[in-house]
């Protein structure tokens, strides 16, 4: 198998090239799937588009330098994004790029970080998020790429992994969205990612990698047994089993507003107004502000409003507005007219237990009679939310990272009230809501907003950040609600935790005489390390935290840690715990240089 340490911009130039063949060999098949966020039919097209524009920009801006090359087919992406998946590709991709500015070549753990933060970027532009989507997929099979890069210097297997894991991710996505699951399909903009990443990995040189083109099936590691892929004979569509007055929001509206070219005459751009009033009849929205173009894209009741809300904002510029109940009239009068004609198939997705049960292929997709799905309101909640307490930028980016939906500032000295609690609560549109508290004092708070709420709620009693970051860690949406309250509560009884701060008086507790402004270390809530010097506290409480062992010790560096202590704390750790894997991590936290876990 081929072995490649590092890959760099004509490198990833061929990977592009390779991911746009594969998609654009599949769009058929990625049309065919489409019916979220509405059954227009037009996902695979759009991707396809979308990735078209940003080869044309790499063949226009070619570059031995990934940071550039990424740059360039960013851009690409941005300017040629169509339809929502189209945008949520620009944003991956744009994330990607930022993430790897200024290099020339980039190994397993950059290439890690980049997808994250591709990731992190492409969230932040949907104004409302839903999982079972491209957005699960990418999610998933950046945080495998994370976890790999820990134990492999080598980018195709990584590659390799990340496809596996995306396509594992993307059998999960009809149990996430209902739509999904009554039609018989898996999502199709999550498909379409698959294949990029599929000619990713050909073009890092196993070009017969992946999909056999006949039978469908899959040869890539990690994939979710009880899984296969096939082509039945189907009678009809995935888009004709779904209602054409079921799309609410029938104007697919696409456009650039040009602030440049207004120049002073344009106000000043308010992003959270102007989606605000994008939502008033609006759906499907993404934002993009870049420099001096904004990337409008909006499903709408009323078009006319959409303009005049951006008329101000600049000059408007590549307008497209399709009705897509036209578009999925079209559909169904297309397949009318070809109703004799024999359907080669497109991929849909389902579990072998199905058979082992003596479901036939006909019986699964042409049963009794799905009910009209209003489409763009079938996922309105998730199964599952998490609300953690954390603080500082840093741990509250790592909550959301790993799937926290809603992190309230607190900690210490800083406690989040019950109505703190409750407003979090009846914000998250989930049939299930797990709370983090992440400290003593919180959880009385956190149970008492249980009290006041309506809802189904289940308080993890952690005590200490650390504690949170295990539970959320151990969290697997695919489990029932009670399964993962075990789970969690079990992963945080699991990690000792410690913190390092400044003593604020003279005291004495358990042999230990304390001076005011020494540093002293917290294991769990006893004081077990003194000292006036800060890295002597944290080696001393390090090795009461290791006396029982440990096979990984993370580090959350607070805003008063400075750069050569951490580096100097951290090859002690290295070396006086060599069989223990070290992680460190900018916590941000205000009052505490350090936080240690160790499991």
């Amino acid at each position: 198998m081929l072995s490649k340490r590092f890959i760099s911009g004509s490198d990833f130039t061929g990977m592009v090239h390779r991911g746009a063949e594969c998609l654009q060999r599949n769009v058929e098949r990625v049309n065919a799937l489409n019916v979220f966020p509405v059954p227009d039919g037009d996902t695979g097209t759009n991707m396809n588009l979308t990735m078209t524009s940003g080869v044309q920009e790499l063949v226009n801006k070619p570059s031995p330098a990934i940071g550039k090359v990424s740059e360039a087919f960013s851009k690409g992406l941005l300017m040629g994004a169509r339809g929502n998946s189209g945008v949520i590709l620009s944003q991956l991709f744009r994330g990607f790029s930022r993430s790897l500015a200024g290099q020339e070549e980039i190994n397993t753990q950059q290439l890690a970080a980049a997808l994250q933060h591709g990731v992190d970027m492409a969230y932040k532009a949907v104004v409302k998020p839903v999982e079972g989507t491209i957005l699960t997929v990418a999610k998933e099979a950046a945080k495998h790429a994370v976890s790999i890069a820990r134990r492999t210097t080598d980018v195709v297997e990584m590659m390799r992994e990340v496809h596996g894991k995306a396509y594992e991710a993307l059998q999960r996505t009809p149990d996430m969205l209902p739509v999904l699951k009554q039609v018989g399909v898996v999502d199709s903009g999550g498909q379409g990612l698959v294949h990029i990443y599929e000619g990713f990995v050909q073009a890092l040189g196993e070009p017969g990698y992946a999909a056999d083109q006949q039978t469908g099936t899959r040869q890539g590691p990690g994939l979710k047994a009880g899984y296969t892929s096939f082509a039945p004979q189907q009678p009809a569509s995935a888009q004709s089993r779904l209602s054409t007055e079921a799309i609410e929001y029938l104007y697919d509206m696409e456009f650039f507003i040009n602030r440049k070219l207004a120049g002073i005459a344009a106000l000043p751009f308010d992003e959270a107004a102007f989606k605000k009033a994008l939502a008033k009849d609006g759906d499907s929205i993404l934002v993009i502000a870049d420099d001096e173009i904004i990337k409008v894209h909006v499903h709408s009741r009323k078009p006319g409003d959409v303009m005049n809300y951006a008329l101000p904002y600049g000059e408007l510029t590549d307008i497209h507005i399709l009705n897509m109940r036209e578009q999925h009239r079209d559909l169904l009068h297309d397949e009318s007219t070809t109703a004799d004609q024999p359907n080669t198939g497109e991929a849909i997705t389902r579990s072998i237990e199905d058979e082992a049960l003596g479901m036939s292929v006909p019986e699964v997709l042409t049963g009794a009679p799905i009910d009209s799905v209003p489409v763009e309101q079938a996922h309105e909640w998730a199964p599952y939310g998490i609300i953690a307490v954390a603080m500082g930028e840093g741990i509250s980016n790592i909550f959301l990272d790993n799937n926290v939906d809603i992190v309230l500032s607190g900690g210490q000295t800083m406690n989040p009230s019950t109505e703190d609690f409750v407003k979090a609560i009846e914000s998250l549109h989930a049939e299930h809501i797990y709370l983090l508290p992440n400290n003593g004092n919180i959880i009385l708070a956190a149970q008492q907003a249980v009290e006041l709420c309506e809802r189904s709620i289940t308080v993890i009693p952690t005590r200490t950040v650390p504690q949170g970051l295990a539970a959320v860690l151990s969290f697997r949406e695919e489990e029932s609600a009670q399964v993962n309250a075990d789970a969690m509560e079990q992963a945080a009884k699991q990690v000792s935790s410690g913190q390092v701060t400044h003593a604020v008086r003279d005291t004495s507790i358990d042999g230990i005489d304390i001076r005011e402004g020494d540093f002293i270390g917290i294991l769990e809530k006893s004081i077990v390390a003194s000292s006036p010097e800060l890295l002597q506290t944290c080696r001393d409480l390090l090795t009461r935290m290791m006396e029982e062992g440990g096979e990984l010790v993370t580090v959350l560096t607070g805003e008063q840690a400075d750069e050569a202590e951490t580096t100097a704390l951290s090859e002690w750790i290295s070396l006086a715990f060599p069989e223990a894997e070290l992680e460190v991590h900018a916590g941000g936290q205000p009052l505490y240089p350090y936080l240690f876990a160790v499991e």
